[in-house]
């Protein structure tokens, strides 16, 4: 699996400048993050799904990037962040892609990454038609127990508005969780930090970030169409301050074990395997 070690990597990188000329490697205003991690997901799916590559490179499905879904018995609206849909019409002779993407949003691929996403089939960017499987990057990297409500609400609201949309598809939720003893908000930090210094905000480690993954653990989830909830939950823990320094992914308590349903690789292992069940049809 690719997806964590991309998005290390890619927060390594400081993004743009915001208004008072800091960069940041996590900005809570910006939605870098997000894209990289469903950027990632969408490739280990890619390569982990067989009956999906094999629609790609039939040109059965396209992805959705930010794409509004309605929930058809409330009429409830919400973005989501990356969807792999039926196309609208005709996929345009030139549209984005899961290739261009990757250049857009500046992920950091090694030369073994680079040739594998060359050898796959160009996935496109296109208008939304049905909508086979939903996903929805969330983060909690400071302040995690005063997050936590919003968080969970914003996520359980997903999968609702998913399912209001179809029954049949695949609901997904990649949560980033932060684990360092301190971290730099850029809220917190919202000034010129070369001339009055940084502020570091503290947490109490590990019990912040299990707080987190217990409650993402009780959002709801299914194993068939008839029931409410997530099909596939990702969590993926990282250690990094915002400052400038390295970042690590743990991949011990409190991140989730290899063997648990919300480790990373086991989501995507879960949802390639629910979507070559469910729509082999297609």
């Amino acid at each position: 699996m690719h997806g964590p070690a991309l998005l290390a990597r890619f927060l390594e990188i400081p993004g743009p400048p915001d208004k008072h000329g800091n960069v940041w490697q996590y900005n809570s205003r910006s939605d870098r993050h997000s894209k990289v991690g469903s950027w990632g997901v969408a490739f280990d799916l890619l390569l982990t799904s067989s009956l999906l590559y094999r629609h790609v490179e039939q040109r059965k499905v396209v992805l959705g990037v930010n794409h509004q879904m309605r929930d058809f018995a409330t009429g409830r609206r919400k973005d989501l962040d990356l969807v792999i849909a039926r196309p609208a019409g005709a996929v345009p002779a030139a549209h984005r892609s899961l290739r261009s993407l990757a250049l857009d949003y500046g992920v950091p691929l090694t030369p073994e990454e680079l040739r594998v996403l060359k050898r796959l089939p160009d996935f496109p960017v296109a208008a939304v038609g049905a909508v086979y499987a939903a996903l929805e990057a969330k983060a909690a990297m400071t302040a995690h127990i005063k997050a936590l409500p919003r968080l969970y609400d914003e996520l359980n609201s997903s999968h609702l508005c998913v399912h209001g949309a179809s029954a049949q598809a695949l609901a997904i939720a990649y949560v980033q969780i932060n684990a360092a003893p301190r971290f730099v908000s850029s809220v917190t930090n919202n000034y010129p930090l070369d001339k009055v210094g940084v502020t570091y905000s503290t947490h109490r480690q590990p019990s912040d970030t299990e707080r987190v993954v217990q409650k993402i653990r009780e959002l709801p989830r299914r194993t068939r169409p008839t029931e409410n909830g997530f099909d596939g939950i990702g969590i993926t823990v990282l250690d990094f301050a915002n400052d400038g320094g390295s970042v690590r992914i743990l991949n011990s308590p409190p991140a989730p074990r290899p063997d648990e349903s919300d480790n990373y690789a086991r989501m995507v292992e879960r949802m390639a395997a629910e979507y070559d069940t469910r729509f082999v049809g297609v």
